[in-house]
């Protein structure tokens, strides 16, 4: 399995049929709402350190995480927060991770316009005046790997932890195959 670190984790949930954001951002102490600008209201955890954006459709997208456990410590935090204001939501919803971006170091400096001549083409994207890594998009899993000449990775649309190690670990593979690893 890949050394991977998790950068960020973004789940999602529903917690109510509706909400008051408005009342909410007047209730909730260090809320920040500027409809203005974004329409959902923003909270800040520290521990886990964790953003929480909340809408008025009763969606909450909890973003920062770096371990699922920490998903969940977040959303029930959310939960409480919002329950000491007097509202009513759901108490147990399914979270549902969005997306894991993750990082990885192949540990080798690499040539991209070699690797990109040699990759499957119909998936990879590698214009150095526009970004200087190469990315290649995966099927199974469903992912995106962003590869950069220092032999880091970036992985991200990873549902899992499995996702993203199973990405990598086939990514260096392939590499492997074709003698650049």
């Amino acid at each position: 399995m890949a050394d991977v670190n998790i950068e960020n984790i973004v789940a999602s949930t529903q917690i109510a049929d509706g909400l008051d954001v408005e009342q909410l951002a007047e209730s909730i102490p260090d809320s920040e709402y500027n409809p203005e600008d974004f329409p959902g209201l923003v909270l800040h955890f520290e521990k886990p350190k964790t953003a929480a954006l909340i809408f008025s459709s009763g969606k909450v997208v909890c973003t920062g995480a770096k371990k699922e456990d920490e998903v969940n410590e977040a959303m029930n935090l959310i939960i409480k927060k919002i329950k000491s204001v007097g509202v009513n939501v759901i108490d147990n919803p399914e979270v549902k991770i969005q997306n894991i971006v993750a990082s990885a170091d192949l540990e080798k400096e690499l040539q991209l316009s070699s690797i990109a001549k040699n990759l499957w083409l119909d998936n990879v994207e590698y214009e150095p005046e526009q970004f200087p890594g190469l990315v290649y998009r995966m099927e199974t899993p469903s992912v995106v790997l962003l590869l950069f000449s220092s032999g880091k990775v970036v992985c991200t649309g990873g549902k899992s932890l499995e996702d993203v190690s199973e990405a990598i670990d086939a990514f260096k593979d392939k590499l492997s195959s074709l003698g650049v690893l």
